[in-house]
């Protein structure tokens, strides 16, 4: 468990460590939150809500926009994400919608690809807050038992 868990950090900051669009500390922060809310969502005693709303600190949903937006919400956008990540299509929309009408996003997945035996696609994610976009990209890797953990 101790190498997995030393593999995903190692992958996340790499990927993380090279993002021109992430101002300083912006790439690390996000990829510590997502570590670190995929490893307290998957302690003992927590329940699934709890799992699939910590992992959601990964990519756009861990920085200032995912912060704005209520935690159905975020939810709501990280329901989104992994569906386009586990299911859809590459270049289809897998969009979402929240309680609030201002409130709302796109998730587009990329194609499934190989890196060091373990499938990735990679995504980009637009929220969008009264009508104003933001947008950003990660990658996620499907672990051994299915589930997708972002890593970066």
């Amino acid at each position: 468990m101790k190498f997995i868990v030393v593999a995903v950090i190692g992958l996340a900051l790499s990927g993380c460590a090279n993002d021109p669009s992430a101002g300083p500390g912006q790439g690390a922060a996000a990829a510590f939150s997502a570590l670190t809310g995929g490893l307290v969502g998957s302690a003992p005693g927590t329940n699934a809500g709890s799992r699939s709303a910590s992992a959601a600190g990964g990519g756009i949903l861990a920085g200032a926009v995912g912060a704005s937006l209520d935690e159905q919400d975020r939810q709501r956008a990280y329901a989104a994400q992994m569906q386009a990540i586990q299911f859809g299509d590459p270049g289809a929309p897998v969009s979402w919608r929240g309680a609030d009408a201002g409130r709302y996003g796109t998730v587009v997945p990329g194609p499934a690809y190989q890196s060091n035996g373990t499938t990735c696609r990679e995504y980009s994610h637009t929220i969008y807050i009264d009508r104003k976009p933001q947008s950003g990209r990660g990658t996620a890797c499907r672990n051994p038992d299915g589930s997708w953990v972002p890593v970066s």
